[in-house]
């Protein structure tokens, strides 16, 4: 199955480390990051979708953070 998953988080080290851990589980990088400014928290933040092939079939209640 392949495995989709939008990564999202404040412009921080932390979404850089977000996307890393993902990196080293073996998700790879799907299309450019996006950079947007939260009005409502006054912040701006970050999103990379990141995608991976896994063994099985998916479901709604598959678990995405766990693959």
């Amino acid at each position: 199955m392949k495995l989709y998953r939008l990564l999202t988080e404040d412009d921080t080290s932390a979404f850089c480390h977000k996307v890393t851990d993902a990196l080293n589980k073996g998700w790879e990088l799907h299309g450019s990051p996006s950079y947007a400014f939260d009005q409502a928290n006054g912040v701006m933040r970050c999103a990379q979708a990141v995608i991976k092939e896994a063994e099985g079939t998916y479901t709604p209640e598959t678990k995405l953070g766990q693959h």
